[in-house]
């Protein structure tokens, strides 16, 4: 009898799940649509992909191999499938109608839960910027919020305090809804990530990374690395941390998948950005 009792105590005393790394990234596929050159939807400096481009950004994300991908510049789920594999991948956009979408990548196997556009971050529709797009993960470890924003370009460096127009205000004027949706994670004790294409340095003397941090206290997978991206640059492309997910990631597996590709055609024809990645180690309960 106590043989059985014992063997029914394991059977409903709950298993602890095991720690588990997951790989995440964020990639600007700068303009990718199957829009034809001349389309009144696009500026006359952007230059459609051939097949071949398409091919060869397929074989860049199966490399990449990540789990989840923060995506932005992206003209749809038809032309994302393209990229991202649709027996490989899960795909998540905003409801922008406009040729650059955010989105989110996930691969197949992965439980998430798509949450409302944060509209906020598009300020002002006649501004032409982009809404968040917003899952939460489910892992057997529990949950994981991720947040994939484009920022506003053309204010890397200035100072935003004191700017009334132009890209520095539009940009300010991002970081408040931003920093809404880190609160509300923060009052539900919920791990995230905030990944994209932030358009800004944030070095610890920025005034956005300041602001932020006063939210909730961040952990920034770029911090003190420059990137190789056609050449060393600073990053304008981050991943940050916030709630328990700042003790699960691991700095040291900072990565950027470096095209093989170079020169200026290349850089048109596969993008500007080049993906950035880091893995969290998610600990079991």
């Amino acid at each position: 009898m106590r043989r059985i009792a014992a063997l029914l105590l394991c059977l409903l005393v709950p298993v602890p799940a095991s720690a588990a790394e997951l790989k995440f990234a964020t990639w600007n596929l700068e303009w990718l649509t199957a829009r034809k050159a001349g389309d009144r939807a696009l500026p006359p400096d952007v230059h459609p992909r051939r097949p071949e481009d398409f091919y060869r950004l397929r074989q860049y994300a199966l490399k990449l191999d990540a789990d989840v991908v923060a995506l932005q510049e992206v003209d749809g789920r038809s032309v994302a499938q393209r990229v991202f594999p649709p027996d490989r991948y899960s795909l998540h956009l905003t409801h922008d109608r406009r040729v650059q979408r955010v989105g989110i990548a996930v691969r197949r196997g992965l439980s998430y839960e798509v949450n409302p556009d944060v509209a906020g971050i598009e300020v002002d529709p006649e501004l032409r910027l982009r809404s968040g797009a917003d899952i939460t993960l489910h892992l057997p470890q529990g949950v994981l919020r991720i947040l994939a924003v484009h920022l506003k370009t053309g204010c890397a460096r200035k100072r935003l305090k004191g700017a009334r127009s132009g890209s520095c205000a539009e940009l300010e004027a991002q970081i408040p809804p931003i920093a809404a949706w880190m609160a509300a994670r923060q009052r539900e004790k919920t791990p995230f990530l905030l990944m994209g294409d932030f358009n800004r340095l944030l070095d610890n003397r920025d005034q956005i990374w300041r602001e932020l941090n006063r939210v909730a206290p961040l952990q920034r997978a770029t911090e003190g690395h420059s990137s190789p991206c056609w050449g060393r640059e600073a990053f304008i492309d981050h991943i940050l941390a916030g709630g328990t997910a700042r003790t699960w990631m691991q700095p040291e597996t900072l990565r950027v998948l470096v095209y093989r590709e170079s020169g200026p055609e290349w850089k048109q024809r596969l993008s500007d950005h080049c993906p950035v990645s880091v893995r969290l180690r998610v600990p079991g309960n």
